[in-house]
């Protein structure tokens, strides 16, 4: 059985330069990625990871290709209650500039067989690339249901 591999490919009304910034810059990945942000000092080896708020880590790894602003790659493994612990994949950027506009192909592979991540980040990431598209050709955001339905179960489970 081979194994699961996740590819998208977006247009986005954008340069190189703003799309690379997007991508690696935390204020503005907070905005589109629903209030988890990029962190990282971005020098290949380094640690990767999407926080939330100030201390909480969601999902770590470290970064293994860094060629501004072209190519983007870091390891990638969620740390969710639901999802058990599985390796970490890998996450590909590819920036490509064409005329007035930007191809961004991003690939999600490397994954285990049956990886549960694998089906998590099937859905997450076209509305993920679909706010960054957003937010940098109209200035807005878009919202995820399912995402603030999750966090609302969350703080009522927490409550109680």
């Amino acid at each position: 059985m081979s194994k699961p591999r996740f590819a998208y490919v977006i247009y986005i009304a954008s340069t190189p330069a703003k799309v690379w910034q997007a991508l690696i810059d935390e204020k503005m990945s907070e905005r589109y990625w629903f209030g988890n942000r990029v962190v990282s000092d971005w020098k290949v080896g380094a640690p990767f990871a999407l926080m939330r708020g100030e201390t909480h880590v969601t999902d770590p790894g470290k970064v293994l290709e860094f060629n501004p602003p072209r190519r983007l790659s870091y390891t990638f493994c969620p740390i969710t209650p639901d999802v058990k612990r599985e390796k970490p994949s890998r996450v590909t950027f590819e920036i490509e500039k064409q005329k007035d506009q930007v191809k961004l192909t991003v690939a999600h592979d490397e994954f285990e067989e049956g990886s549960k991540v694998f089906e998590s980040i099937s859905s997450g990431w076209p509305l993920v690339l679909s706010s960054l598209k957003s937010l940098l050709e109209t200035g807005k955001v878009l919202r995820a249901f399912w995402y603030e339905e999750k966090l609302k179960r969350e703080a009522k489970q927490a409550r109680s």
